[in-house]
């Protein structure tokens, strides 16, 4: 139950009442009520706004409004008091019976808590990764790899249709350069001196292998052929094998994806004439000669005729070629046909999650999908900042086996899938990140990691603690269930349950921003709130979980931390992420 929602819906009930009773009048939008927590939390557990959303078009002051909505709000079951504040804002106390019973749905819901039909089956296409098949995945995939991942997985939480996609790009001219990086390690593994690697072409010795693989089976067959004979063939090996590659590399980060699209595919296909013909018919193609860029002209720079998209007239900056000069099609042009063939498979919602330094291509992109979809399609794109690795405050250095950068693999080896996982969804993925090595791996409240896992891990450990005191009926899902929870009455046990209470709320408006990141802060705060009532049971034995005299009391606080566990275990999972019962 989003409680928030629950009152939403009550208040918009009283508003009604109001309505047939003659004192408000008919016709009134309530779409722009809210129910929400206040900021400061000392005016209540919710507000609204709805005195001050009414109030122009009933023709009253917000607060004559505000008095006859907390009369009966009053009455609504689970209220305790009601304030108005400011201008008119409602804010209201929630009885500690409400909130007993929220830490039941906790309970009975397990790690299905927070699920929702918030998103109505609406189908939504996420697209992440779609690296270049042309070696391993650096570092700075992976944030974009499991921000994409994580996001997918909180919208299907959330109640949406999600398809988990990658684009292979394999029609460009960086695939070509593939093919003749890979032919020079073919003609290594034939015993050729191929010297340094040419300027422009792979280095990394990933591509030994590859090299050797095609020596195999080809033996000396391409040695002394021509580049118009082999270049196909070690093309499509090339990016077989490299697909193989970043899909080992997916599989270690625990990325998982439904669809893999070949650009090549498209084009062969004739999607991107197809979707050009279209534009074509809407009149949105014509020939025609761009403005210089600003600034310092570039030497190669010169005016001449192309075939341009009219972007401007769909929010871009400028209009776009579609075509280059040697009659093939543009980046752009391809990317058109796949955002279409997107959405004629049915995703009218579509995210892309792209890496910072494409965001000179989004404006292009979305006035694409207005035009090429007649304004019905919807493009979110997330730009993810790069990560910057260090150790202890210092650049770190490691091994790069790739030949120029750093792979993801490397740094899922050194610290665990679940920790690069958890720490690239900490920050906005607008924001930069440093990902320092000792820092994720410290056993310390700064390491947001550790501090969640622990909550999860000392759960575990205070249920261990209950069976050697008490048996191990006591922590069965019977006796859990039968809880009295009535006897949660503490102000520390309250706060707690009520952040428990917020993660379907944090589901939905997460899913809808599309940020999950505010999953993590979630995380956090749950944790703060556990570790903060276990230390106060240090100082306090009255509030310790385990009251060895109070066997009633002790399953009400087991129940309350089995709640604990059961929603850091739910948000874990939209992460993608293990939660452990025993920090080691």
């Amino acid at each position: 139950m989003n409680l928030f929602t629950h009152f939403q819906t009550a208040i918009v009930g009283l508003i009604e009442d109001l309505v047939a009773a003659g004192d408000l009048p008919h016709g009134l939008d309530v779409a722009r009520i809210t129910v929400e927590p206040p900021r400061d939390l000392s005016h209540g557990d919710i507000t609204t706004n709805a005195a001050m959303v009414l109030a122009k078009p009933a023709h009253k002051n917000p607060r004559e409004i505000a008095v006859l909505l907390a009369a009966k709000a009053e009455a609504l079951p689970g209220v305790e008091a009601v304030e108005i504040a400011g201008p008119g804002f409602i804010n209201m106390r929630l009885n500690k019976t409400f909130w007993q019973a929220r830490l039941r749905d906790v309970l009975d819901a397990s790690l299905s808590y927070g699920d929702s039909s918030f998103g109505g089956g609406v189908k939504v296409n996420v697209e992440y990764v779609s690296a270049n098949p042309t070696g391993p995945m650096h570092v700075g995939h992976a944030r974009g790899a499991v921000f994409g991942d994580a996001l997918a997985s909180l919208l299907d939480k959330a109640g949406f249709s999600v398809t988990r996609e990658y684009y292979v790009n394999d029609a460009g001219s960086q695939v070509n350069v593939l093919a003749r990086s890979t032919h020079l390690r073919y003609l290594e593994a034939l015993g050729e001196d191929i010297g340094p690697i040419p300027e422009g072409y792979y280095p990394g010795d990933y591509l030994v292998p590859v090299g050797k693989a095609l020596a195999k089976r080809d033996g000396d067959k391409w040695k002394d052929a021509p580049e118009s004979e082999w270049l196909e063939d070690f093309k499509a090996f090339s990016i077989a094998a490299m697909m193989d590659l970043i899909k080992q590399d997916l599989d270690a980060l625990g990325v998982e994806h439904d669809v893999f699209t070949s650009e090549l595919d498209l084009v062969s296909a004739g999607k991107v004439d197809e979707g050009l013909a279209f534009l074509k018919e809407q009149g949105l193609l014509y020939q025609g000669v761009l403005e210089p860029p600003k600034g310092k002209l570039p030497d190669d720079w010169q005016a001449r005729e192309q075939l341009l998209f009219k972007a401007t007239e769909f929010g871009d900056d400028v209009d776009r070629p579609v075509q280059k000069s040697d009659g093939t099609w543009t980046y752009f042009a391809t990317d058109m046909a796949y955002h279409l063939d997107k959405f004629r498979r049915g995703y009218a919602s579509m995210i892309d999650v792209w890496g910072a330094d494409h965001g000179g291509y989004v404006k292009r992109m979305q006035s694409a999908i207005k035009a090429l979809t007649g304004g019905q399609g919807d493009l979110d794109v997330k730009l993810c900042q790069m990560v910057s690795l260090s150790e202890n405050g210092k650049p770190f250095k490691m091994s790069k086996r790739a030949g120029t950068f750093i792979t993801l693999r490397d740094v899922v080896d050194k610290v665990g899938k679940d920790v690069v996982r958890f720490i690239m969804l900490t920050r906005k993925n607008d924001a930069g990140l440093e990902f320092d090595f000792a820092k994720v791996t410290e056993q310390s409240r700064d390491n947001p990691v550790f501090y969640v896992q622990y909550a999860h891990a000392r759960v575990n450990s205070v249920m261990r603690m209950a069976v050697e005191e008490m048996g191990q009926d006591v922590i069965t899902d019977e006796a859990i269930g039968g809880a009295d929870l009535n006897r949660l009455v503490d102000a520390a046990e309250l706060n707690l349950i009520k952040v428990l209470a917020q993660w379907p709320r944090m589901v939905e408006s997460a899913a809808a921003a599309h940020e999950p990141h505010r999953v993590a802060f979630y995380l956090n705060d749950v944790a703060a709130e556990f570790h903060g009532l276990w230390n106060k049971g240090k100082d306090n034995k009255s509030l310790r979980f385990i009251v060895a005299n109070d066997k009633e009391l002790t399953l009400a606080r087991l129940a309350m931390i089995r709640a604990v566990a059961n929603v850091v275990a739910s948000g874990l999972a939209v992460f993608g992420v293990t939660p452990v019962n025993e920090m080691r």
